[in-house]
């Protein structure tokens, strides 16, 4: 199986400026996102850095990470890898996987399979990854989303909502989980190049624009999503400056170790 992995970075982060050259460990996080993507992915894969900025680029050349320049005025992160497929000359065909520049500890592993789970599915447009919820007050949270699968391991809806609900559920809030488990959805992305080029310029869903969920779109146009089921949910990415620090002490952490 032959893939792309592309990585975007843009400078302006809200609440963390500057935030794919944050030092992690002596490395500027995106590169330190890109070599551990590096060390899980089969031999001879492409790993891509759509930078926004000559910086970032400029860091990228110092530690031998391809990188492409992007424009800054895209409005959302499809938009940044269609322009950097385009750059690339990818061919239609072609699967990329979208792994985000504030996951420096992403399991490369994840991005094989999120890619092998697009290319097992003729049918699917997109690949995504989703987890077992163990908790009640994670499946309670409209910050972790859920997503429910049909037979095929397709993606049936996404929601903040806890899903599936089941009907004799207690009146108030539950204790236990429903059975099956409900799935956590992990963030990460495989597309078809033809179709992440054709992504952008879809009318964005209502239900979309509802649950503020831009995986939803692909759905409401009639694209199948496949889903591949991780044993565990990856490690956090960096947000916040609390974030950011905690990844720095865990890599400190096994370096000394």
């Amino acid at each position: 199986m032959r893939y792309t992995v592309l990585i975007p970075a843009r400078l302006a982060s809200t609440r963390l400026p500057n935030k794919p050259l944050a030092d992690i460990g002596g490395l500027p996080m995106v590169v330190r996102v890109a070599q551990r993507v590096s060390t899980g992915v089969a031999p001879g894969t492409r790993i891509v850095v759509a930078g926004d900025s000559a910086a970032i680029l400029q860091a990228c050349a110092q530690h031998g990470i391809e990188a492409v320049l992007t424009r800054q005025d895209h409005p959302s992160g499809s938009d940044r890898l269609a322009e950097a497929c385009h750059l690339l000359g990818l061919h239609p065909d072609d699967i990329v996987v979208n792994v985000q520049g504030d996951e420096p500890l992403i399991d490369p592993a994840l991005v094989t399979a999120v890619a092998q789970v697009l290319q097992n599915s003729a049918t699917a447009s997109m690949g995504t990854a989703a987890c077992a919820i163990g908790a009640v007050d994670e499946f309670l949270n409209p910050n972790v989303v859920k997503v429910v699968l049909d037979s095929a391991s397709h993606a049936l809806y996404f929601s903040r909502a806890p899903i599936p609900w089941w009907r004799d559920a207690p009146a108030s809030e539950p204790s236990v989980l429903p059975h099956p488990a409900p799935l956590r959805h992990i963030g990460i992305y495989s597309y078809r190049v033809g179709f992440l080029r054709q992504f952008p310029s879809l009318t964005p869903a209502p239900l979309e624009t509802l649950e503020a969920l831009e995986q939803l779109r692909a759905l409401w146009h009639g694209h199948r999503i496949a889903v591949h089921i991780a044993a565990a949910a990856p490690g956090a990415g960096v947000d916040t400056p609390e974030d950011l620090e905690r990844v720095r002490a865990w890599v400190a952490q096994q370096g000394a170790r």
